[in-house]
């Protein structure tokens, strides 16, 4: 069995245990052992907590949900209201006392191909309830304009959030989707970086106000919050990843 490419500190077993339940097919793929790997930057980032959740810094923009977290889990999945079917899977899952704020962390993938917005039938079944209509919303934007945003993959997102307000509903807490994203130096120029965070906002304008608050940064800059032992795991992932 080979060995993960995995931080100090990062528990190898939990972490196995973890992908080889998830979909995507990481390990035996090879994906999570290639250096442009999307998941080894979230589950070496996210995996340091997974035994110690208090010790997870807020991310910017989110200090309100009152830390610390009590729970910290790499790829979890945030059912649907309805059985079959695919359901999306999170990045990472962070719970504190009163919020669940699934993680939807991207590394190269924003600025690899321009994206399209594809999301069935399924979505636009009467469930999510009138707190949900700014990510209706969105959803018809997209099915009307799948090419309006060009580096940001809106649909996930928009997938992501019908599945994070479900779960937070069944454990009662306030939903959150994080957008967190990197920014490889070899990955874009400046003014794409630029107009992929201009993207953003725009996304972020369409649904405010909506159930599921949607939140984003960098990884840089939610590094930037580690401090004390933490701050050794951050430099860690920081100089690894390259962001």
């Amino acid at each position: 069995m080979d060995k993960l490419p995995l931080l100090p500190g990062v528990p190898e077993d939990r972490v196995r245990a973890i992908l080889e339940k998830a979909g995507g097919n990481e390990i035996a793929s090879g994906k999570f052992a290639s250096p442009q790997s999307s998941a080894a930057l979230a589950v070496n980032g996210f995996g340091w907590f997974l035994d110690r959740p208090g010790d997870l810094p807020p991310f910017p923009g989110l200090e309100d949900c009152d830390w610390p977290a009590i729970r910290v889990n790499a790829e979890e999945q945030m059912r649907f209201p309805w059985r079959g079917g695919r359901h999306p899977w999170l990045d990472a899952a962070v719970e504190t006392q009163n919020c669940l704020i699934g993680v939807e962390s991207k590394r190269y993938e924003p600025f690899r191909d321009r994206k399209e917005a594809k999301l069935s039938d399924a979505y636009g079944r009467d469930v999510w309830g009138e707190e949900m209509a700014q990510w209706c919303a969105m959803r018809d934007l997209l099915r009307a304009e799948p090419r309006r945003y060009r580096y940001l993959d809106a649909a996930q997102l928009a997938k992501h959030a019908f599945g994070i307000s479900t779960q937070a509903h069944r454990c009662e807490k306030e939903p959150v989707l994080l957008y967190l994203f990197a920014e490889p130096p070899d990955a874009a120029s400046p003014e794409i970086f630029a107009a992929h965070r201009h993207e953003i906002t725009d996304f972020a304008d369409r649904v405010r106000g909506g159930r599921v608050r949607f939140a984003s940064c960098s990884w840089a800059e939610w590094l930037d919050n580690f401090a004390g032992e933490v701050a050794a795991h951050g430099e860690r992932v920081r100089q690894t990843y390259r962001i």
